[in-house]
């Protein structure tokens, strides 16, 4: 069990230290969740929401380009040739 300490910033925030964040996959822009214990606080950090990523996505309005098929194939008869060569 690791323990270290960290100071609050004038803000109310806190740095999780670098063990911690490496050892329990916490990344960059993670979402935590501080719950309260009967022990004292305990920091979780957030598993992704399959459905929160998807409503996201959908309204990012981004959709996905159609494929040229003609020009898949042939990319694929290029390659082929390519690799006979």
């Amino acid at each position: 069990m690791v323990n270290a300490e960290t100071k609050v910033g004038p803000k109310g925030q806190i740095v999780i230290p670098k063990l911690l964040r490496d050892e329990f996959g916490i990344l960059p822009g993670d979402e935590v969740m501080i719950k309260e214990t009967s022990e004292g606080m305990l920091i979780e950090r957030v598993v992704e929401n399959p459905i929160k990523i998807l409503r996201l996505i959908a309204k990012s309005g981004k959709r996905a380009k159609k494929i040229n098929f003609h020009k898949y194939e042939e990319q694929i008869e290029e390659r082929w040739k390519r690799a006979k060569k």
